[in-house]
């Protein structure tokens, strides 16, 4: 391991901007499709716009070391409005435009005493309807040109143009704001998804989000004028530093998607921009990748037997060859590399063409991506590399790259950074065993805002507690197995990780939506199931159909061995009420929330316990 040293350097998130506004003035950075087409914003147009942005903060007297928020769709304004509050000396808690809720704004907005926000027409509603609750709150800055602005809203071109006049009197003085930025300064404050009752907000510091820029690239390389599409929300930090500031710090360039009047808009939009940006590389989480998947598998099935036979082969072919990706060809399948090439050419060459024709690869980040979801991707060409992170930690801590990766694993670790896996009483575990990830390193976080009692509990001694299930293996490939702490506990007391059976059971059934384990020192696991809610199967034949999924990992089944079977539900609950973020059962990164489950199916999982409940055709089964 190499021990992370302090750097003495100054290094803010505005150094690394203009750093790169030096060397890349007049190469394009945003992509941003207006008046029915992408047009570029080049790096020295973009250092203008956020400097005279920010100057027309300066002017509404929003002073340094204040706290902001962006509440908005991906765009150009988003990363200038970003970089405007920077140069402003203040810091920026971004939001989740799926904050819905205005008890979720409202405890945001209220926790991190936010004193301006910055929002588009789309999201204008949201603060309105809880306006009265914010009295810290002075302005609101729309981004889009509306008819009603009330008391307190500007217009945000109207702020540029108050940046402007600012800037010929006091440009000495704003300017000198961003440049006497130290790394220890707070940049973001980032609150997490709220697996607990309130969420919490991670402090990162302007040298947390350079260093983890800086550790990332030691893994991977960006070539200069490299086209990013950026489809996932901006707020969250894997889209902050893999999304743009990395891009930024190669004199790349970073397109948003176009947004629509709906969010239905926005999807149908992402495969035409996809087709007239012609990206190099898409960042994207499990969700996106299994929908890309079914997409790319209805295409090929409506071209008949014949074509989805022969791509099923050509499958088998590309996955024996590439193996886990590092060691492809090795052994007898260097055999299979005519027919691979023959496959690429005549099949999955024209999959990529419908990503553009010139993607290189996906970054994968947020839930753990499945071992035959990463087969796939690999296979037809466009490899997604699964990386391992957390908001805590900048976020990146391992990631899989084109230079070096293992399907299946999160990568090697970036670099600087120390790593231990720890066993629940806090013992340092031998290479190979399972236990607490935990780390060390510039990309650690400064604590979480206002809440000191849980900023002790996660870091100690400048050790970060992830409370992630993993283990490194001995090629030097850390492998991400679920939560630490959400793991199975058996009535011997035996733990086991739900995370990967869930996740495989769920990608290989066209049946099982949303699965979750559940077994709290019980005789048997039992799982919660949400089935397709289009299958035409009703009553005993839709239970029949869910337990003949199950039974494929058991016995004699297809996949029988892939675990243990004292892990796998010897009965399971159908509930007609999906896991969804409306209901709590899934946070803003499309993750799980297991005590959310527990609670709502609370009265039917001590029913499965019970020998009438054990029973899959029990009534509510039936019923459901």
């Amino acid at each position: 391991m190499i021990v992370t040293e302090n750097s003495p350097r100054k290094k803010t998130l505005i150094d690394l901007f203009e750093d790169s506004v030096e060397k890349f003035s007049g190469n394009t950075f945003l992509l941003e499709k207006r008046e029915g087409e992408f047009k570029p914003t080049t790096y020295s147009e973009t250092k203008t716009l956020a400097q005279q942005f920010g100057a027309g903060l300066c002017s509404l007297g929003f002073a340094k070391k204040s706290n902001a928020s962006i509440l908005a769709e991906g765009r150009n304004m988003w990363i200038i409005g970003e970089l405007g509050i920077f140069y402003a000396g203040g810091v920026n808690v971004p939001l989740s435009v799926k904050l819905e809720e205005s008890s979720d704004l409202l405890f945001r907005l209220t926790h991190a005493e936010v004193r301006l926000i910055i929002v588009s027409d789309k999201q204008l509603p949201k603060i309105r309807a809880i306006r009265e609750k914010l009295p810290l709150l002075k302005h609101i800055i729309v981004l889009d040109k509306i008819d009603d602005f009330r008391e307190g809203e500007l217009f945000a071109g109207d702020v540029t143009e108050m940046g402007k006049a600012y800037l010929e009197t006091e440009r000495e003085t704003f300017l000198e704001i961003g440049h006497s930025i130290q790394n220890d300064d707070f940049a973001t404050i980032t609150y997490t998804s709220g697996t607990t009752a309130d969420p919490k907000g991670v402090i990162l510091t302007h040298r947390n989000y350079t260093a983890n820029v800086e550790q990332a690239l030691s893994c991977m390389t960006i070539p200069e004028k490299f086209k990013n599409f950026i489809i996932l929300p901006l707020d969250h930090c894997f889209a902050h530093v893999v999304g743009f500031y990395i891009m930024i710090s190669q004199g790349a360039i970073v397109a948003t998607v176009q947004q629509g009047k709906t969010a239905m808009e926005t999807l149908k939009n992402i495969p035409v921009n996809i087709m007239e940006v012609k990206p190099n590389l898409i960042l994207s989480v499990p969700a996106l990748a299994k929908s890309f998947k079914k997409n790319i598998e209805n295409s090929v099935k409506s071209k008949g037997k014949f074509t989805w036979s022969l791509y099923n082969f050509a499958l088998k072919i590309a996955y024996a060859y590439n193996r886990d990706g590092w060691d492809k060809g090795a052994g007898l399948s260097f055999m299979l590399y005519p027919f691979k090439v023959l496959f690429d050419k005549i099949i999955f060459s024209k999959m990529k063409l419908a990503m553009g024709g010139e993607m290189e690869f996906f970054v994968g980040g947020g839930a753990l991506l499945d071992k035959e979801l990463q087969k796939f991707y690999y296979a037809i060409g466009i490899p997604m590399y699964q990386g391992y992170g957390l908001s805590e930690a900048t976020p990146i801590i391992s990631a899989n790259t084109p230079n070096k990766h293992k399907l299946g694993s999160s990568g090697v670790l970036v670099k600087p950074l120390d790593l231990k896996i720890k066993d629940i009483e806090g013992r340092d575990l031998p290479l190979g065993e399972s236990g607490e990830i935990v780390v060390r390193g510039e990309n650690v976080m400064a604590g979480y805002w206002k809440n000191p009692v849980s900023t002790k509990e996660t870091i100690k001694d400048g050790w970060l507690y992830t409370g992630d299930l993993g283990f490194m293996d001995p090629d030097g490939f850390l492998h991400v197995k679920g939560r630490f702490k959400s793991l199975l506990i058996g009535s011997d007391g035996e733990k086991y990780s739900p995370e990967e059976i869930e996740e495989i059971i769920v990608t290989q059934s066209s049946l099982i939506q949303q699965m979750m384990l559940h077994n709290n020192q019980s005789p048997y696991t039992i799982a919660v199931i949400v089935a397709d809610k289009n299958s035409p199967l009703k009553g005993k034949d839709l239970v029949k159909a869910v337990w003949e999924d199950i039974e494929r990992y058991k016995g004699k089944g297809v996949y029988a061995g892939m675990f243990p079977e004292k892990w796998l539900p010897a009965t399971f609950i159908l509930t007609q009420e999906p896991f969804t973020e409306q209901n709590r059962m899934i946070n803003s990164t499309m993750k799980m929330v297991r005590s959310k489950v527990e609670e709502a199916f609370k009265g039917r999982i001590e029913y499965a316990y019970t020998p009438e409940g054990k029973d899959i055709y029990n009534k509510l089964n039936v019923n459901s």
